[in-house]
């Protein structure tokens, strides 16, 4: 039987027509979709080195353990708390694990963050100590290199590794620097972690923090999620070995690290336009300030529906650095626990790219865009 007689031109109308309800269809889904506020529902713990790959040892510890140690521990605060995230190890035992299988389990879960836990050391025994915290970046220090051509080696230990990873030599610094070339589409957001971890750190941990750095890690080159690597302390210094074999002092490391989590949490959990019922960050002006010379809280002269800025800096206390003196528009705002430190005032984030390039090579590496609606933090 015969259904249809139309036309060509008919067909063409018809399909285009129905092309236009499923885009619409689709659009409202997408739509709907973009709107839900954005949870954490999947972490990747990584337990650095294992099995066959010791990582670095101190006098009386080695790093696979320790980090298997307080990387359990981690994900078993991140279970009590978090009950609704699921946890997933790229190694719950004293296994080897390919630096780009690590990764890849990541992927595979679709997990919204990946952490891995590491132990630092130099060839000079007591001469470093405190932790590290890594993103993928280009590596400016020749320590940060070292550091990341010394966890790099694993590769050396995996079949066909030259093959696997495109021929990297993870003891040639061009190699680090054309792995440094990937760019990671949530460096703003693992800086961001990465900066909560380091300031709970030197709030919670007896151990000092070294800071946020940028190095070329294998591990974390692949990662399609915000992503850092941590260097919990340094097994080449007694203070630091001593600390970090005892098993309390693993789960204080584990709990520091909970603590930044929520607080990286909080934030990026934010709906995409906050209601009108939370609380607005506080400005912190030159009267409540130890050092009120160094901040501005001037406001932009037009109003803008949405304000993009620049996060140059994240403390637990309202005591700006001493490199911020020059930056003139520099603003000082509380939202939580936390004092940002925020510069300029954009209509885009491709407007605000400019001033942003040019505050990294000032020596704020770390800076980012961040966005706000009538005065509350918004995901960008």
């Amino acid at each position: 039987m015969k259904v249809w007689n139309g036309s060509k031109t008919s067909t063409r109308q018809i399909l285009s027509i129905t092309g236009m309800i499923l885009t619409l269809c689709l659009g409202l889904s997408i739509s709907a979709k973009a709107q839900e506020p954005y949870k954490i529902r999947k972490i990747v713990i990584d337990p650095g080195h294992g099995g066959k790959d010791p990582g670095c040892s101190g006098n009386h510890s080695r790093e696979k353990e320790v980090a298997l140690s307080i990387a359990l521990d981690l994900g078993k605060k991140l279970n009590e708390t978090f009950p609704d995230i699921k946890v997933i190890y790229t190694r719950q035992t004293d296994i080897f694990i390919p630096l780009n299988e690590r990764a890849a389990i990541a992927n595979r879960n679709k997990a919204d963050l990946f952490i891995s836990i590491h132990c630092n050391y130099i060839s000079v025994r007591n001469r470093a100590t405190g932790s590290e915290t890594y993103v993928l970046g280009l590596h400016r220090a020749e320590d940060n290199l070292d550091v990341a051509k010394r966890e790099n080696a694993s590769i050396l230990l995996e079949k066909d590794y030259e093959k696997t990873y495109d021929g990297f030599d993870p003891y040639s610094p061009e190699g680090h620097i054309i792995l440094s070339m990937f760019q990671n589409a949530h460096l703003e957001q693992s800086i961001l972690f990465a900066t909560y971890v380091e300031n709970s750190f030197t709030q919670l941990s007896r151990l000092p923090s070294r800071g946020v750095k940028q190095a070329g890690f294998l591990v974390l080159r692949e990662t399609t999620m915000p992503s850092v690597l941590i260097e919990t302390g340094f097994l080449s210094t007694d203070t630091d070995e001593n600390y970090l074999m005892k098993k309390e002092n693993q789960q204080e490391m584990a709990a520091t690290i909970l603590k930044a989590f929520t607080n990286y949490k909080n934030e990026v959990e934010e709906p995409l336009v906050a209601d009108n019922t939370s609380k607005k960050p506080e400005a912190i002006h030159p009267s409540t300030a130890d050092s009120s010379k160094l901040i501005s809280t001037n406001h932009p002269k037009n109003q803008l529906e949405v304000a993009y800025r620049i996060q140059i800096a994240a403390s637990s206390s309202a005591n700006p650095d001493m490199r911020f003196s020059k930056i003139e528009d520099l603003e000082v705002i509380k939202e939580g626990e936390m004092y940002k430190y925020l510069v300029g005032y954009f209509s885009s984030a491709d407007a605000a790219r400019p001033r942003l390039s040019a505050l990294k090579v000032s020596g704020f590496e770390g800076a980012f865009i961040v966005a706000y609606k009538d005065g509350k933090r918004i995901r960008v």
